[in-house]
């Protein structure tokens, strides 16, 4: 299964990009997600267990880094769900 994770951390800086910032697309990128970076978030998508543990690290490393708040959705990829699965 393919999820995407959306996903945004603040505070915001105008005049800069904020160490929890850097730490949570640095994450992503070492997750080996396909990244898009946007104007208000960043999308990340990849195989599950790829794109859960990137979550996971994300949250922790970016409260370590000075996040506040971490804003983030999780989706499955349309047509990316096995047959079978989540039925019930």
């Amino acid at each position: 299964m393919r999820l995407k994770v959306e996903f945004t951390t603040e505070p915001f800086e105008l005049d800069g990009f904020p160490e929890h910032a850097r730490t949570a697309r640095r994450v992503v990128d070492e997750a080996g997600l396909h990244v898009d970076v946007g104007p208000f978030g960043t999308t990340a998508e990849g195989e599950a267990e790829e794109t859960l543990s990137a979550i996971d690290r994300l949250v922790r490393e970016t409260l370590a880094h000075g996040a506040t708040r971490i804003s983030l959705q999780v989706s499955v990829m349309e047509g990316a769900q096995d047959e079978g699965e989540g039925a019930g």
